[in-house]
Order: structure tokens, then sequence, then C-alpha cells
């Protein structure tokens, strides 16, 4: 069997559960034109503010996939939000239609903190994503990514760019800023 990406930062499966089930739940609440619902919990891991990132898939394709970097808001609140982003307005798909939602996976990635990658050494096939910050450009890929594509550290780096809209050597230069982080992917 394959070894899952990323970490594992201490959530119970009854916490990430929830987390599935309310990110669900807000996709059908817009599907089904309702506001949008306030979710509450008592279990203190998710009250904890992390940067997430909700991915969709339809029969093992990606439908869509937004998240939020920094962490600003506890995870019950970001969780739902995203939900709704990646179903709706990631801008490469069409917003999602009820008759998706019965083949609809939900993957959620709970973030680290970013740290600034010192050598490309540093980066961990499966285990870390990265983000490539220059001028007004940025892009991210999640831990997961690589791994899915079996790329090495340089490949990773390259696609990274890409995403950016950067040149595929972009990571190389000086002025170009290349961070670290890893995921519970669930």
């Amino acid at each position: 069997m394959k070894k899952k990406a990323g970490i594992d930062l201490g959530l119970t499966d009854k916490e990430k559960a929830f987390l599935h089930k309310i990110a669900r739940s807000a996709i059908v609440n817009r599907l089904k034109g309702r506001e949008s619902l306030k979710f509450t919990t008592d279990l203190d891991n998710l009250k904890k503010k992390m940067g997430a990132f909700v991915s969709l898939h339809r029969k093992g394709n990606l439908r869509g996939c937004i998240g939020f970097i920094q962490p600003v808001k506890p995870l019950y609140e970001i969780v739902p939000e995203m939900a709704v982003s990646a179903a709706f307005q990631d801008p490469r798909f069409e917003p999602l239609r009820e008759e998706e939602l019965e083949n609809l996976d939900i993957e959620l990635s709970v973030l680290t903190p970013m740290k600034l990658l010192r050598d490309i050494n540093e980066i961990e096939i499966g285990k870390h994503g990265l983000m490539i910050v220059k001028d007004h450009f940025s892009g991210l890929l999640l831990p997961q990514v690589a791994s899915e594509y079996g790329w090495d550290r340089k490949t990773f780096l390259r696609q990274t760019c890409l995403k950016a809209g950067l040149p595929p050597d972009s990571w190389e230069q000086d002025d170009t800023d290349v961070y670290l982080f890893s995921a519970d992917v669930f």
C-alpha cells in the first residue's frame, strides 16, 4: 500500500470526521440555495487557527482545490469556507452542480506554518509541500501532489514555479523565495 502523503498533526478520527461533515454540509447547503451555516464545536483542536486546503475529486479527477495558507481562522470555520470556494469559485472549473455530489470526494489538508527553504535537500517528497513567491507571482503545491506524480525535488520545484506562472527555473534565482510546509492530509 502506498504511504499517505503529509504528516500526522494529532487530529483524532472524530475531529477529521467532523471537518469532512461540515465541508460537505457547506457545499450541499450552497447547492440548495440556503443561507450559509454557522458551525460550532467543542473539539479544542478544531478551534486552533490553522491554514487549510480543500481538494475536491470526482472519479479520481481534480474538481476544485482552494485553501487559505495563513492561520487566521479556526479550522472549524476555515474548512467549510474553503469547501464552498473549491466547489464554486476555483477559476479552473465550472461551479459544482448538484448531480456531481454523488461521486464527490473531499480531501482536507491542514497546513503547518511556512518555513523559508535554505537547501533543496530539506525537501522530502510526500512529506512537504512548496510555495514559490517572486514579485507579485506565487504558487503552491500540496505535499500529496509530488507523490501522486512521482516527481523528484527539482521537478517539484519546477512544477511549483509553473503553477505560480513563472519560468520553471525561477526557484534558482536569488529574488525568489521558496517556502516549505507540510500538511495532515485526510
